[in-house]
């Protein structure tokens, strides 16, 4: 009798196609989920049933109580080989075992020098113009070479945006808790403090993972300490600035303005006020959907789940 698999927030309708699923064919039955189910008792409700669940990284999650809740589960698989929203330690006590998959390359780092071009230059505001019938530009945007770049955070993701950075012509600056000049000096950029990261750049963006250390570490002081001019990039996850802080600053013209592509509660609510300010660009958590992304995680989910019906799963996450 084959097994059933939630397939879940696949907002483009994309998933059933960029992978070979006829390799767990008569073995597993698929319900694809394409509309986020939002709060856990909805996701609760709607997963009764499953022995296997494949998460699209943290647009649903998965803490203890909605695993507890799931009694038929036995795989849980992430996109990637990282996700603060599942509850490891709690499924593993369930007995249910939680996999990853391999990705590609930096795709964030991309999105994020593209907001800092679409803050300065106005591409897409100007091609909707045109678009729209307006003659020709009307913006004079500040060119990125000769700007100094303040990453916090300085891993894969942080050093291939420096790398971009530099090859902008941009000063780039770094800072992170755990960082050291030595790393610095070694990724060919300058180490500073906390402070001085926000006082002396003119953008800083965002590469640090999500955890209880990093949760509202951009907030309402490291703000009051940029330039007025300066713009906040952040394509990491959300809750690292205190959002409130972030709305305040941009609705009182206190910095130049943000790019941001992830947010505390997503999809993004209807009536959130980024939607409705002028200094703010948003995209919708494009940070790793690109193709190269996809045709790795989900012929890697195909692979997880035929292994584990083997009995010999892979990437399990620890």
């Amino acid at each position: 009798m084959a097994v059933r698999c939630a397939i879940l927030d696949d907002y483009q309708n994309v998933v059933l196609k960029v992978a070979d699923w006829s390799k767990v064919k008569g073995d597993v039955e698929f319900q694809v989920f394409n509309e986020h189910l939002g709060s856990p008792d909805n996701v609760i409700k709607a997963l009764q049933g499953f022995q296997i669940i494949v998460a699209m990284r943290e647009r649903t999650g998965f803490p203890k109580a909605v695993i507890d809740a799931l009694p038929d589960l036995k795989l849980l698989i992430t996109t990637g080989m990282r996700n603060a929203s599942i509850d490891t330690e709690a499924a593993k006590a369930r007995g249910v075992t939680v996999c990853g998959t391999g990705s590609f390359g930096s795709p964030t780092s991309g999105i994020a020098i593209g907001l800092m071009l679409e803050l300065t230059r106005h591409i897409g505001y100007e091609n909707a113009r045109l678009h729209a019938g307006d003659k020709w530009q009307i913006t004079i945007g500040p060119d990125l070479e000769g700007m100094t770049l303040g990453v916090l955070g300085l891993g894969k993701l942080g050093t291939r945006t420096a790398q971009i950075a530099k090859a902008f012509g941009m000063k780039v600056i770094a800072w992170s808790q755990n960082l050291t000049p030595e790393k610095c000096e070694a990724a060919g950029v300058g180490y500073v403090g906390k402070e001085d990261l926000f006082r002396q750049s003119d953008f800083i963006t965002i590469h640090i993972v999500l955890s209880a250390r990093s949760r509202g570490l951009v907030g309402k002081s490291e703000i009051a300490l940029m330039k007025p001019s300066a713009f906040l990039i952040n394509t990491s996850r959300g809750p690292i600035i205190d959002e409130a802080a972030l709305v305040a600053a941009l609705r009182d013209k206190k910095i130049g303005g943000a790019g941001l592509d992830v947010f505390d509660v997503e999809p993004l609510p209807l009536d959130h006020p980024f939607r409705k300010m002028d200094n703010v660009v948003i995209t919708p958590h494009l940070g790793y959907v690109s193709r190269q992304n996809y045709e790795i995680y989900f012929p890697d989910i195909v692979e997880d789940i035929r292994a584990f019906i083997d009995g010999k799963p892979v990437r399990v996450v620890k």
